[in-house]
């Protein structure tokens, strides 16, 4: 095949469509309109270019270093690997001192049974020594390589939170096509700037859903975002008024674009005893958003994230 749709790519490859936009948006891919297609294709070098990216990206090389490489620079190529083998090798070598340390403080506990302060072995010279090196934040222990895989999944399920967002008036925007994050995004970001929202009301939320859904065999979907107004607002078209109801739901921050992780939110619910997923569209909220809106998107402004908002019920 010459060419395939961005739905196949998606497919293909098991990433969402978004991702694959993004990447486009970033530079790293290109996409053309072939005659009687409505939607973007991408030729047999950019569908290679995106396996490379996935590979990369599985070896946990960060996009602006992706972008390096793809650039055609060998030498930066060879220091970005260098130093990836080095981050795994200083990640192994604490593992292994940390793991050193866990099995002698194992030992001296079950060593001596007295009653005495047994805790006092915490502080021996040996334990001391042992640790002396370590990192105080178990986040300098980088990715995949601190931890296996049982372990990482209890990690990041501690990073989830149980929030109950409240009732409130949004500013509505919905659009079906490609590219519909960008289009609603890019409404939105003029009627905040133009209203001066931010101003009037500082704690400001953005929100945003896919309104339809992405089907098999469709490379279009919609996509829906929410600001919320004060009550009394007016709001011009094309945007509409709208009241939410708020509700409970679990939350997940995560990095732009990483929604693969919408996966382990999932998991983490149906694994939940105390709670379950309550059949209401899934939000994103956009982090920071308005503010940056209102400012401009200034170049060093507030770091954007997302949370991942999956509605939940108590069982």
């Amino acid at each position: 095949m010459n060419h395939m749709t961005i739905g196949e790519v998606s497919s293909a490859f098991q990433i969402s469509t978004r991702m694959l936009r993004y990447y486009e948006k970033i530079g790293l891919i290109e996409s053309t309109r072939k005659e009687g297609y409505a939607y973007r294709v991408y030729d047999a070098r950019t569908v290679r270019k995106v396996q490379q990216i996935i590979i990369l990206r599985k070896l946990q090389i960060p996009l602006k270093h992706i972008r390096c490489m793809m650039e055609g620079n060998r030498e930066e190529t060879i220091q970005i690997l260098e130093t990836r083998i080095q981050d795994m090798n200083e990640n192994v070598q604490s593992v292994h001192a940390m793991k050193k340390a866990l099995e002698k403080l194992l030992e001296m506990f079950r060593e001596d049974t007295s009653d005495k302060d047994y805790m006092r072995f915490v502080q021996e010279d040996t334990i001391v020594e042992l640790t002396e090196f370590l990192p105080l934040e178990k986040h300098h222990l980088k990715g995949a390589h601190k931890m296996s895989m049982a372990k990482e999944m209890v990690e990041k399920g501690n990073c989830v939170r149980i929030v109950l967002l409240p009732p409130c008036t949004v500013a509505a925007f919905q659009f079906e096509g490609d590219d519909p994050e960008e289009k609603v995004g890019e409404t939105m970001n003029e009627f905040i700037r133009s209203t001066g929202l931010y101003g009037i009301k500082p704690d400001a939320r953005l929100f945003g859903f896919n309104n339809p859904e992405p089907e098999p065999g469709n490379d279009h979907h919609g996509y829906e975002d929410w600001v919320t107004i004060p009550d009394d607002m007016d709001v011009p078209e094309p945007l509409v008024k709208k009241h939410f109801d708020g509700g409970l739901y679990a939350a997940y921050t995560i990095n732009f674009p990483d929604f693969y992780e919408w996966s382990f939110l999932q998991e983490w619910v149906r694994n939940n005893e105390k709670y379950e997923e309550d059949y209401r569209d899934y939000l994103e909220e956009h982090l920071n958003w308005v503010y940056s809106s209102h400012m401009g998107w200034p170049e060093n402004g507030i770091d954007g994230k997302i949370d991942l908002l999956l509605p939940i019920k108590p069982r």
